[in-house]
């Protein structure tokens, strides 16, 4: 029968997919390892890669027990998966010929001794790195080196021997923890100086700036959630950010108060809570909220410490390694759904999908990478990329978030500045409609009390009025009687407040005029528009235009001596003109330029000014006199 090949499971493409990620990484650092190495190899670096390893715990190397010869670098994790150390090592070096004449001072570079190391030369001790026993100095990120005193080298052959303190792979959490030792190279103190700056300061103190820096940054998202209490997720990329910083202190913290079991319980368990903040931070900046989703995140922050500690310590690699290939799914699947729902979002949400897309990417590459070198898939790195590489994405998602607030920031800032002016005007506007409608009160009010008045003139005065013009036996009190009958009627007129179309009000003045002229036999010519007039006059006006008239018709009558007057009415769109004029003797000389001390003549022009109009008067000697009244409509 044919034989086919069986399907590739999920783990294998998975772990395929490592390697191939593991492998470009790889690449890269070893093109610039090999540079570097070319240039060593012609400044007379020896590098040392074979040795003799002996387990035990005396203080100096146990020559008289088994030796096995080893490949360096030496793996626990493969070579001793139960010894957690001491371990000796002893390896033999000759200096180069052109090394034995006087030198510069010679070192010997450690790149990894994990967790701690002391080197001696030719039975001499010249390097402690601390503690050997628990708690034990954790130098396993500290590449180290160790000068060669010159006193203790010798020509024709050196002896190095290095004690190593570490762990098993079970007693640990991450593979890169375990007990082992690096390849040796032994060469001039500056050259390996470099060197060994060089790889500290990648896996050390890159690490510890841009850990410091996730401090203060933390803090201000967590200033900006709290700020901001309808955007959560701040609060909790804050917390992550501020515990991403302090997880991160095991690598260049050497020496902490506590021993082996408790640090790698507590790294995983800080673990487990920075992936709950991470699903949390994704779920609510994607506009989600699951409350089965926040218990079940806070349970298992509860069930990762029990399950260690069932465990027992001679399990926690193996239970570790369980939870973080669970944890890194869950981040994986955050990140999947966030992108999900951002897509969904149509425009405005596609604009910051692929800035974070992109930035989520590089993350689930770094956890990909990360679980290949946990599980054994591909080898270390010469630099740990992960604990340099995830700071930067974090400082990158915070980046997004500060701009991301503080255009909603300036958002909020026109709303709050269009709001206000918004505000202004509707209180400008009341304010307006507030003064119109006292404005109003006070007219209705005083309406009402003109109309009141008017009532009760009419009713009153103008009842004993009339009685006086009927009953009195007097000539002269009736006729006095009769022209206040009249003044109170129009000033009751005026009171009411009611307009009258300008052609009554013109029938009626030339009635008036007419018949006072002609009692005292003065001959009228009165001349008004004859087309149909629609204009109205106010009360008021039509009240002051008819005094304005009495008076200048009495005067006429009284002090002109004419014979004949002429009144012109003219009509405009917007005002009407009343021209009195007479054929009398005119106003004397002497009383040229008084003519407003004059009672009646002031009268007349105070009644005009009150309508915004004019009241002007023209006169000489023979000539006559003209008044001429202009009153706006």
């Amino acid at each position: 029968m044919p034989c086919f090949p069986p399907t590739p499971t999920l783990a294998d493409r998975l772990r395929a997919a490592a390697r191939c990620v593991a492998m470009s990484v790889a690449c890269v650092l070893a093109l610039s390892g090999a540079v570097a190495s070319a240039a060593a190899d012609d400044s007379g670096v020896i590098e040392i890669r074979n040795a003799s390893r002996v387990a035990s715990t005396l203080p100096t190397f146990p020559q008289d027990l088994q030796q096995r010869a080893v490949r360096l670098p030496d793996d626990w994790s493969e070579t001793l998966p139960q010894s957690d150390g001491p371990a000796w090592y002893r390896l033999n070096f000759t200096l180069p010929a052109s090394r034995i004449t006087p030198t510069p001072l010679m070192a010997a570079y450690i790149e990894r001794a994990c967790s701690n190391a002391q080197v001696w030369l030719n039975g001499n001790l010249v390097f402690d790195g601390g503690r050997m026993a628990e708690p034990v100095t954790r130098n396993c990120f500290y590449p180290q080196l160790v000068a060669l005193p010159p006193a203790l080298l010798n020509p024709d052959g050196n002896v190095l021997d290095i004690k190593v303190q570490g762990y098993a792979l079970q007693h640990v959490a991450s593979r890169q923890r375990a007990g082992g030792l690096s390849a040796v190279q032994v060469g001039p103190h500056a050259l390996l100086a470099e060197q060994q700056a060089r790889q500290a300061f990648w896996n050390i103190s890159l690490v510890q700036v841009i850990s410091a820096m996730l401090v203060p940054l933390g803090i201000v998202m967590l200033g900006m959630g709290w700020q901001d209490r309808r955007s959560p997720w701040l609060i909790h990329f804050g917390l992550l950010a501020i515990g991403w910083a302090a997880l991160s202190a095991r690598l260049w913290w050497r020496d902490p108060p506590w021993d082996n079991a408790t640090s790698e319980f507590l790294s995983c368990v800080g673990f487990g809570v920075l992936v709950a903040l991470a699903v949390q931070f994704l779920v609510r900046y994607a506009a989600l909220r699951s409350t089965k989703l926040e218990i079940g995140l806070a349970l298992q922050c509860l069930l990762i410490p029990a399950s260690l500690a069932l465990a027992g310590p001679h399990r926690l690699y193996l239970m570790t390694s369980s939870w973080y290939l669970l944890l890194s799914a869950e981040v994986m699947a955050a990140v999947t759904l966030y992108l999900r729902v951002t897509w969904r979002k149509g425009p405005d949400g596609r604009a910051d999908f692929w800035p974070m897309a992109f930035m989520l990417m590089g993350v689930g590459v770094l956890v990909l990478v990360e679980l290949a070198t946990q599980h054994g898939w591909i080898s270390w790195l010469p630099v740990h990329v992960l604990h340099f590489s995830m700071p930067l994405m974090f400082i990158a998602v915070a980046a997004r978030q500060i701009h991301i607030f503080g255009r909603a920031l300036q958002v909020a800032e026109a709303s709050r500045n269009s709001l206000e002016s918004r505000i202004n005007e509707v209180t400008a506007e009341i304010e307006r409609n507030f003064s119109q409608m006292a404005e109003l009160r006070v007219e209705q009010v005083t309406e009402k009390e003109r109309k009141r008045i008017a009532a009760d003139l009419h009713d009153d005065l103008g009842a004993k009025l009339l009685t006086i013009v009927h009953t009195s036996e007097s000539e002269r009190i009736s006729t006095l009687a009769r022209e206040a009958l009249e003044e109170m009627r129009l000033s009751v007129r005026g009171l009411t407040g009611k307009p009258m179309q300008v052609a009554d009000a013109l029938a009626d003045w030339r009635a008036e005029t007419v018949s006072r002229l002609s009692q005292a036999n003065i001959e009228a010519d009165w001349r008004s528009p004859t087309e149909d007039v629609h204009q109205q006059l106010s009360a008021r006006a039509f009240v002051q235009t008819t005094r304005i008239l009495r008076e200048a018709v009495s005067n006429i009558i009284k002090h002109s001596g004419a014979s004949h007057c002429k009144v012109r009415c003219s009509i405009g769109e917007h005002d009407f003109v009343l021209v009195v004029q007479d054929n009398g003797k005119g106003i004397p000389m002497e009383l040229d330029g008084k003519l407003d001390r004059g009672h009646g003549m002031a009268s007349m022009k105070h009644r005009a000014k009150q309508m915004q109009g004019q009241c002007l008067v023209e006169s000489g000697p023979g000539y006559g006199t003209v008044i001429r009244l202009t009153l706006p409509l």
